[in-house]
């Protein structure tokens, strides 16, 4: 890995480190993290008290690759609207978003506005 990757890598897993200082899932509202690779994004809601994922989707799955085919940004919309469907059957409304450290736009952006508008409300 070169050193600018390295960097780049470091500084999104201390700001990661630094948010989640403030945000934590519970029961009543679970925590959605997000995680973005250069060619996939993966999405759980977590209940950090028990130290339990709830629920995942990921761009990996065929159901989410047969709804957003297309661009990363348009399967990163597929994820989020799969992720809150399944959060509203197991029966979790609200939630707190948890970036991953990534800058709230592009792909971690489209997933939480698809979120939203299937029903979760962070």
């Amino acid at each position: 890995m070169s050193s600018s990757q390295n960097t780049r890598r470091s500084a999104r897993q201390r700001r990661h480190r630094r948010l989640r200082k403030r945000v934590a899932g519970t029961v009543q509202r679970p925590r959605l993290a997000v995680f973005r690779s250069a060619r996939h994004i993966y999405a759980q809601v977590i209940d950090d008290r028990a130290g339990h994922t709830l629920v995942a989707a990921s761009d990996l799955e065929p159901s989410v690759r047969e709804n957003g085919s297309g661009t990363k940004t348009d399967r990163a919309r597929a994820v989020g609207t799969v992720l809150a469907q399944r959060a509203r059957e197991a029966g979790h409304e609200a939630v707190v978003f948890d970036r991953g450290g990534f800058s709230f736009k592009g792909r971690v952006r489209a997933l939480a506005e698809a979120a939203r508008e299937e029903g979760l409300v962070f």
